[in-house]
């Protein structure tokens, strides 16, 4: 069953706000190998500029990951998890995500298509501070595996 198209341009509620904790940055920067000091020194973060410890770019796959699940649960969109497959992941960013940011994500369909058998959906994240500055545009592209 092919997603419906009519879904692209929908945005979903902002998520509540997720603090940025030093100890989260952290962990992530580990997890990925990320070993410059400023992802867990806050004076070497400081030396260079930064209010505090700065995340690693794909740190914000922490909070994207979760918002994105508003789409890929909307049972009127239809997309059967089991066969999905991440496709594609962009990261624009307006400023670095520090320790201590407190953030929201309000998540839209970009663009549905077809091919192949498969369908495409891509996503689109702002993320931004809870006083509305913007920090950071995740693009998330899922291939719904088709069923032959």
């Amino acid at each position: 069953m092919s997603l419906d198209p009519s879904f692209v341009g929908r945005t979903y509620p902002p998520t509540p706000s997720y603090e940025v904790g030093r100890e989260k940055i952290r962990e992530f920067a580990a997890a990925v190998g990320a070993v410059h000091p400023a992802h867990t020194d806050p004076d070497a973060a400081r030396a260079l500029g930064h209010p505090d410890v700065v995340a690693p770019p794909t740190f914000p796959i922490v909070l994207t990951m979760e918002a994105g699940a508003q789409i890929i649960d909307d049972p009127a969109l239809g997309i059967d998890y089991s066969r999905v497959v991440h496709g594609d992941q962009r990261f624009s960013y307006t400023r670095p995500v520090y320790a201590g940011d407190r953030l929201t994500c309000v998540c839209s369909v970009e663009d549905i298509s077809s091919r192949g058998g498969h369908d495409f959906v891509t996503t689109r994240t702002e993320v931004a501070t809870v006083d509305g500055e913007a920090v950071v545009t995740v693009w998330s592209k899922l291939v719904v595996r088709g069923e032959g």
